[in-house]
């Protein structure tokens, strides 16, 4: 498909994963035009290279196309995949073309999970890039110290996220397989958690034949899906027995990790993000950089000097004396993991929850899991439901998903908003120098920011 420079059209490059194979292949040498129906941030860097971008949806961007890209949000009934259609151009999903990116590439690094994937495949790309080992990376997120979240080098290596939300991984066939972890999610597509351990194991079974597969023992999906599995397994995490051991020596929001390889220590790093969650992923990181033989001591400073991705506890600006960040939680055990964290970081501080949750489907499928990770910040705001595309679901609204938190919450002060516009002048009277704020999601809330900082602001203070 790309053995020749082509034309080539993305429907829905707004989105994080379009926009960063766009730029990959526009960076390739390829024609690359898109298309999407609002202006992104993910766009941005698209119209600084140059590529033609149109907002809305219309076949006459499709006038030179050979190949036209999709992304798995846009419907079936679209009037450019129609005129793609009635025009016999060639019809890919986004995954498929990736998956002919990584054939260019031999030696492909795939990064699975339900969480944790943005950040382990960020860690696995800056160790190779500073290691001078030239990788080419796409990214679900702005990594910090690269300003982008789309890498084009001259190596062999290849870093990728896997998206597991509609069964597409299993178009990959990767070199190193990375697996941080399974659990229930994406179960509007998934008939139920049985249906998901199936499509990690399929995963899991098209590794390279001589390649590697590099797994959290910690979580017990991954323990589920492998108990009937043999292969070329490396497991790593916390727990003893494993083969890539990592103990906490000093706990705290930067908790200091020492190393142990099949027994043999191999030297301690402080990540220079916080959060355990996010130690753990280092951990899988040094386990594609053992498979590579690659020298670990200097993969230790690598790590220590990680700044983190956009989006991830990003820490945004001040109001009023308040800190302000933003991440994309949008999963009970996430909004856990970064609740602990954020009060590990600043203990003496009341944290302020702006959440705003994610697709009705996912809200009705974890709702009592959703009740339990909410319980707890001094004050919380919920907004609406983000649809993401959805249909509303009967009985699922996020006033009603609110009254239940309420419940749970006791005497803590709750509140819900319709819009983040109601949100923005309820929490301008309730920050203070004793608070940090936390916007929390995967949809539109990180835009809060702007009413406090300003647009330019935002940009500005962002050091994440």
């Amino acid at each position: 498909m790309l053995e020749k420079k082509r034309n080539i059209h993305f429907i829905g490059v707004g989105g994080v994963g379009m926009s960063g194979l766009a730029l990959l292949l526009h960076r390739m040498g390829h024609r690359v035009s898109g298309c999407d129906a609002a202006k992104s941030k993910y766009l941005e860097p698209l119209l600084k290279e140059g590529i033609e971008v149109y907002l809305g949806h219309d076949p006459s961007h499709l006038k030179e196309a050979e190949i036209v890209v999709y992304s798995s949000a846009i419907p079936k009934d679209n009037p450019e995949i129609r005129e793609a259609k009635e025009r016999g151009l060639l019809l890919v999903p986004r995954a498929r073309m990736l998956s002919e990116v990584m054939q260019i590439y031999p030696k492909s690094i795939v990064v699975a999970g339900s969480h944790g994937k943005t950040t382990t495949t960020s860690l696995i790309a800056e160790i190779l890039l500073n290691l001078n080992l030239h990788p080419t990376a796409i990214v679900g997120g702005i990594i910090n110290n690269i300003k982008s979240h789309s890498l084009l080098g001259s190596g062999d290596y290849l870093v990728a996220e896997a998206d597991e939300s509609d069964g597409s991984f299993l178009l990959y066939s990767p070199f190193i397989e990375v697996i941080t972890n399974i659990d229930r999610e994406h179960l509007d597509f998934y008939a139920d958690f049985q249906a998901i351990k199936k499509a990690f194991a399929n995963f899991i079974l098209r590794v390279h034949p001589e390649g590697r597969v590099i797994l959290c023992k910690d979580d017990p999906g991954v323990r589920e899906v492998v108990e009937d599995l043999s292969g070329p397994f490396l497991f790593y995490g916390f727990s003893e027995g494993v083969d890539l051991q990592g103990k906490i020596v000093k706990n705290g929001a930067y908790p200091v990790v020492e190393v142990y390889y099949r027994g043999k220590r191999l030297g301690k790093f402080r990540l220079g993000i916080p959060g355990v969650h996010n130690a753990l992923n280092a951990l899988g990181a040094i386990g594609v950089a053992l498979t590579l033989k690659l020298p670990i001591k200097k993969v230790m400073t690598i790590l220590e000097n990680f700044r983190g991705v956009k989006r991830r506890l990003e820490l945004k600006g001040i109001y009023r004396g308040a800190l302000l960040m933003d991440d994309y939680a949008h999963h009970p055990k996430e909004i856990a993991a970064t609740l602990e964290t954020v009060g590990k970081l600043y203990p003496d501080k009341r944290i302020i929850l702006l959440f705003q949750p994610h697709r009705y489907s996912r809200t009705k499928a974890l709702w009592e899991d959703f009740l339990m990770a909410l319980k707890d910040p001094d004050i919380l705001v919920l907004t609406e439901i983000y649809p993401a595309s959805e249909a509303p679901l009967p009985g699922i609204t996020g006033e009603a998903f609110y009254e239940a938190v309420k419940k749970i919450r006791g005497i803590k002060p709750t509140f819900f908003v319709q819009t983040l516009r109601e949100g923005e002048d309820l929490l301008k009277g309730l920050l203070s120098p004793e608070c940090v704020f936390i916007s929390m999601g995967a949809g539109n809330v990180y835009k809060i920011h702007e009413a406090f900082l300003g647009e330019e602001q935002v940009e500005r203070h962002a050091v994440a």
